[in-house]
């Protein structure tokens, strides 16, 4: 069936069916190649430093801020912090928390 001819049988504009196609089409190949940081090298680095901020991670492994997330993520490792250890509480605050 046409463009057209679904157009009229659906009684829709045959640009929107164009745009349809399309989108499926985007959604099965990829424009890019996947990026992704190996599990070890990041679990190494949550190790080393478990309280650090994905923005430091990412600039350490030389990555977005996204990739970190997404592949935190995939690993299953949460990113809550422990208030005495915060970088962004004062110590003498954090010792007042406990």
């Amino acid at each position: 069936m046409t463009f057209v001819q679904a157009a009229e049988f659906y009684n829709l504009s045959p640009t929107t069916i164009q745009n349809w196609k399309r989108r499926v089409h985007s959604k099965i190949t990829r424009q890019t190649k996947p990026y992704k940081i190996p599990d070890d090298v990041l679990l190494n680095d949550v190790k080393e430093h478990p309280d650090d901020y994905q923005y430091e991670r990412a600039r350490r492994l030389n990555c977005s801020k996204t990739g970190i997330y997404h592949a935190l993520k995939r690993l299953g490792i949460s990113q809550k912090k422990d208030t005495g250890a915060s970088k962004s509480v004062p110590d003498k605050k954090s010792d007042l928390s406990r």
